[in-house]
């Protein structure tokens, strides 16, 4: 069987103090999770944390349940924020993002087994869903040099023989992200490989009552956390000492990483996509960022806002930019209801004026959980015939976004909100303010 260590059977303490939340109240507890300020910020708001142990339970009924409806054995994964989503751990996220060395495997009756990294047994302890924790996935170069073939060898015979030995004769598998000397290995082996990635999205597409309360309550911290980089934020300061804050505020509350560094200030704003650095804010220039958030519970956070930085009065021009900006995402997300082709998404709605198409945003919309996630929304004249042939359902969660800046212009105006498909419509999940200077409606 490999490297294994054998299952462990964990047994749940009743007497044990507990975090709103329902973990282990353990001051040297390894599982992460948010902070005491977190907890009484939400506690103010009147926000009800998840319960952990039914949002965990959850994810792994929706990837079982997926990995059934395809008539699959299992799925294996080796992107980290899938394996965040069906076993809710971590272990050096960002680094495992580009050195591979996790995976993760559901089958078809819901047994899962983990692979990690050497010595990180104790990372999955307190979820018993985890049934097996064994080492030896990581078949990439940086580890295994001009012996990565052989580790991938090695990986294979194990995984075929788990699929052997729990599920008989059914060879087809859903894969998602592994390296090439793995998929090569896997199918020798005589496995039939599917897309675990179309799996995958699709399974976290549709959030649970727990996953959305996890959701709401991230988005309630990077609310605070914005609010905190507006008020320190004053001319003279860089793009750099500005997204710090952001940083340190989403850290403070338990959230864990930013994905991108877009933030800009001035005519850095024109065109969208220059990452923050060195340059000085100047009084009267608006200054755009997109969190791109992880925050608490691994939940992404993904809203943008413009600010006109100093004391003085909007532009004309900044004023127009900003006004349309604002009603395009506004408008836009009330398009946001079940049973509504994603194809109306993309020609419905308010349309993006002639001046602003030349530097549109990449979509109108996408979806987001863990982190950008499927689907995307093409404007019209990127529309992707054939690619996103599906509806809205309730439980999917949804950021509505637009860059507003034209060829030639001095400045540009980025927003986004993150906005929940109910029942029977939709749920802005942000009250972070929008700028009333620039506004000016």
């Amino acid at each position: 069987m490999g490297n294994t260590t054998p299952p462990r059977v964990r047994k749940i303490d009743p007497s044990r103090a507990r975090k709103p939340d329902g973990s282990e109240d353990n001051n040297d507890r390894v599982e992460i999770g948010p902070t005491p300020l977190a907890f009484a910020e939400w506690e103010a708001a009147g926000l009800t944390p998840p319960n952990l142990q039914a949002m965990r339970k959850f994810r792994l009924e929706r990837v079982r349940q997926a990995v059934v409806d395809r008539d699959l054995a299992g799925v294996l994964v080796f992107d980290p924020l899938n394996i965040r989503y069906v076993t809710d751990t971590t272990n050096m996220q960002l680094w495992n993002a580009h050195n591979p060395f996790r995976a993760c495997f559901v089958g078809a009756d819901g047994y899962m087994v983990l692979w990690d990294f050497h010595g990180g047994e104790m990372l999955s302890e307190f979820n018993p869903l985890v049934r097996e924790v064994r080492m030896g996935a990581s078949f990439f170069y940086f580890v295994t040099g001009d012996k990565t073939s052989a580790a991938a060898d090695t990986f294979a015979a194990e995984f075929a023989s788990l699929i052997g030995e729990r599920y008989g004769h059914n060879k087809r598998v859903a894969i998602d992200k592994i390296q090439i000397h793995g998929l090569r290995a896997v199918e020798a082996l005589g496995l039939e490989v599917h897309d675990g990635e179309e799996l995958m999205e699709k399974a976290r597409s549709v959030k649970g009552l727990e996953d959305i309360r996890a959701m709401r309550c991230a988005v309630h911290a990077c609310d605070q956390a914005i609010a905190e980089m507006y008020a320190q934020t004053h001319p003279g300061m860089t793009e750099n000492d500005v997204w710090s804050i952001l940083h340190a505020e989403n850290i403070k509350r338990g959230g864990e990483w930013i994905e991108t560094r877009l933030m800009a200030s001035g005519q850095r704003t024109n065109p969208w996509f220059q990452e923050c650095g060195p340059r000085v804010i100047q009084a009267g220039e608006v200054l755009g960022f997109d969190t791109d958030l992880v925050g608490c519970y691994g939940m992404c956070v993904d809203i943008s806002r413009t600010w006109l930085v100093g004391d003085g009065q909007a532009t004309e021009e900044q004023q127009r930019f900003y006004r349309e900006a604002y009603l395009q995402v506004t408008e836009n997300m009330t398009l946001l209801e079940p049973g509504r082709p994603f194809r109306d998404l993309s020609y419905e709605g308010r349309s993006l004026p002639e001046e602003f198409i030349p530097r549109r945003y990449g979509v109108r919309m996408h979806g987001v959980g863990l982190c950008d996630e499927w689907p995307s929304i093409y404007y019209p004249v990127d529309y992707l015939e054939g690619g996103f042939d599906y509806q809205l359902e309730p439980g999917m969660v949804f950021c509505s976004e637009v860059y507003i800046g034209a060829v030639g212009g001095a400045e540009g105006v980025k927003l986004e909100e993150q906005v929940l498909v109910t029942e029977d419509g939709f749920e802005n999940m942000s009250a972070c303010p929008f700028d009333e200077r620039l506004l000016n409606l």
